[in-house]
């Protein structure tokens, strides 16, 4: 690929992360102030009596957008290069999101998701996978192991993507096939991110035969 076509790739990818992250902002905002009347939450009438739901999901929803935009910034070479230290404490705000927040918190979530059992194991799966990914590769940055800790990034940050890929095949599946509703979220909860998984693994594998190259 030459430089001009490397460019304009980078220059899409970009704009489609500016535009998804734009999309997610707009779905956290409906949630401020925290409100149980509203969007999501409205299907949500015996869960949210549970207290410690609405404490998970508000804190799911509110650092969604921060685990985004730091995780993404994880990939940019230049700043990886030349700010090693702005590289390595966004690294550690988005890995201690994730741990504390944002991967505990949907394992909640996923125990009351709706769609019922399947559905349920696909968010909790997501979940453990999250934070397995997320704190591997943090303790692979500890131990130097920096390819190691570069692939497990991936994978963590394909499963933070579940989110904006969620919405995505749910949008297509709804353009392209008469489903009912419920059946469409059944399959939308898996491909979210089972699909970037299998994404993730691909990069991993092609980053690998080029460094052995």
């Amino acid at each position: 690929m030459n430089h001009f076509a490397r460019l304009g790739l980078h220059v899409l990818i970009i704009a489609a992360f500016c535009y998804f992250a734009y999309l997610m902002l707009l779905i956290t905002i409906q949630y401020l102030p925290a409100n149980p009347d509203v969007a999501f939450l409205v299907t949500k009438d015996a869960d949210i009596k549970t207290s410690f739901y609405l404490v998970a999901f508000f804190t799911h929803v509110y650092t969604s957008i921060f685990v985004l935009l730091f995780g993404f910034l994880q990939f940019s070479q230049w700043l990886r290069l030349r700010y090693r230290k702005v590289h390595k404490n966004i690294g550690k705000a988005y890995v201690g999101i994730v741990l504390v927040c944002a991967a505990p918190s949907g394992l909640v979530m996923g125990y009351f998701g709706n769609g019922g059992f399947y559905s349920q194991i696909s968010f909790c799966m997501l979940a453990i996978l999250w934070f397995y990914f997320t704190l591997t590769a943090f303790n692979k940055a500890r131990g130097g192991k920096f390819a190691a800790h570069r692939n497990y990034m991936i994978l963590s940050y394909a499963l933070t993507l579940s989110a904006i890929s969620l919405r995505l095949f749910k949008w297509i599946i709804i353009q392209t096939i008469a489903l009912p509703p419920m059946d469409t979220y059944r399959i939308v909860v898996w491909l979210g991110w089972l699909f970037n998984l299998f994404v993730a693994l691909l990069v991993i594998r092609r980053k690998g035969t080029h460094a052995k190259a």
